[in-house]
């Protein structure tokens, strides 16, 4: 059965261009590894809320956009396998001292989807 990570995160709009590159190789890294697919979303229609929200889920500053991504994998074992592969791999080193994102109020989570895969 299929399985999906989900992420949200924080942005800061400085680090705009740097995200989508780290993106962008995270896309041919995952799916190098056996991912099935790997999606990264910009904010179009994403409001404030007054209680709940993607932006209040990330404590969203000014200066910051909120990105909500996803991979999905073949199942649960093959995404534990990918994912210590993707983590070990090198090209991701030049990244480990200089996120550009705020991880420590970055949310994320593995799901079993029941409708649509």
């Amino acid at each position: 059965m299929a399985y999906v990570d989900g992420f949200l995160m924080p942005v800061k709009k400085e680090r705009l261009e740097d995200y989508k590159r780290m993106a962008r190789l995270g896309e041919q890294v995952w799916k190098e590894h056996g991912a099935l697919a790997y999606v990264e979303c910009l904010p179009d229609d994403v409001s404030y809320g007054e209680v709940t929200s993607f932006p209040r889920a990330v404590q969203l500053q000014d200066d910051e956009l909120v990105v909500f991504s996803w991979v999905v994998y073949p199942s649960r074992q093959k995404r534990d396998e990918i994912n210590k592969k993707v983590m070990d791999d090198p090209r991701f080193k030049e990244w480990e001292n200089n996120m550009p994102f705020d991880g420590k109020r970055m949310i994320w989570g593995g799901f079993v989807p029941f409708v649509g895969l």
